[in-house]
C-alpha cells in the first residue's frame, strides 16, 4: 500500500508538471512573431521574446494576443495544478508546482531552442491565482516603479524579489516558500542583463511609441 501511494505521489508530481511545462512552451511572442508575422522576435532588439520586447518591436492589436496566450496558459497550469493537489489535500501547493514549470517552460521552452521570456506577465497572473495579497506586493510594486522611473526592468525585479518574501509571509509551509524562491530567483536571473544595463545606466525607459 505504501508503495502505491509512493507512486501516485510520483505521478501526480510528474505529470503535473510536464503538463505545466508545456503549457509554459506556448509563447505568445515567438509564436505571434515566427508564425504570424514571420520574423522572430528573438532577432530584434533585447532578443528577449517576452511582451516589452515585442510591443517595442512590432506594436499593434497583436501585442493583445501576446498577452492574452501568456496570462491563458498560466491561468490554466494553476487552476490544473489546484485541481490535481488538491485531490491530496493541498491544492495551494498545486498552485505553487505548476507555477515552478510554468515559468520555466516560458523561459526555456524545448521547442524554441530553450529562448523564452523573462516569465513577468506569466508570473504575474500566476500571482493573482494564488494570492490577491501577493498580487497587490507584486503588481503594485511593479506598478509604481515602472512609472515613476519607467525601466520595466526595475519593476519586473522587483515583481520576483518580492515575490518569495510575500509568499514566505502569508505561507508557512517550507515547500511552498522554497517554491516561491525558486519561481522569484528565475525571474530575477533572467534579468540579469537588465541588472547590468541598469548599473551602467544603459537600460532603455519604456515608451507607449513603438521602434519603426
Amino acid at each position: 500500500m505504501g508503495e502505491n501511494w509512493w507512486l501516485t505521489i510520483f505521478i501526480y508530481y510528474g505529470g503535473l508538471a510536464i503538463v505545466s511545462y508545456f503549457l509554459g512552451c506556448f509563447n505568445g511572442a515567438v509564436i505571434v512573431s515566427k508564425y504570424i508575422l514571420r520574423d522572430d522576435v528573438r532577432t530584434h532588439g533585447s532578443g528577449n521574446a517576452g511582451l516589452t520586447n515585442f510591443y517595442r518591436t512590432f506594436g499593434g492589436p497583436l501585442t493583445a494576443v501576446v498577452i492574452l496566450c501568456d496570462v491563458l496558459k498560466a491561468v490554466i497550469a494553476v487552476l490544473i495544478g489546484a485541481w490535481i493537489f488538491g485531490m491530496m489535500g493541498n491544492a495551494l501547493l498545486g498552485k505553487y508546482w505548476a507555477a515552478l514549470f510554468c515559468l520555466l517552460g516560458h523561459m526555456f521552452p524545448c521547442m524554441f531552442h530553450f529562448k523564452g521570456g523573462k516569465g513577468i506577465l506569466s508570473g504575474g497572473t500566476i500571482a493573482l491565482m494564488i494570492d490577491w495579497r501577493i498580487a497587490l506586493v507584486v503588481w503594485g510594486g511593479f506598478l509604481i516603479l515602472t512609472v515613476l522611473t519607467r525601466y520595466v526592468s526595475l519593476g519586473s525585479l522587483w515583481a520576483g524579489a518580492s515575490f518569495p518574501f510575500i509568499s514566505w509571509y502569508c505561507y508557512t509551509d517550507p515547500l511552498i516558500v522554497v517554491l516561491a524562491f525558486a519561481c522569484g530567483g528565475l525571474v530575477v536571473w533572467q534579468h540579469r542583463a537588465n541588472i547590468k544595463r541598469l548599473l551602467n545606466g544603459t537600460e532603455n525607459k519604456f515608451s507607449l511609441h513603438h521602434k519603426k
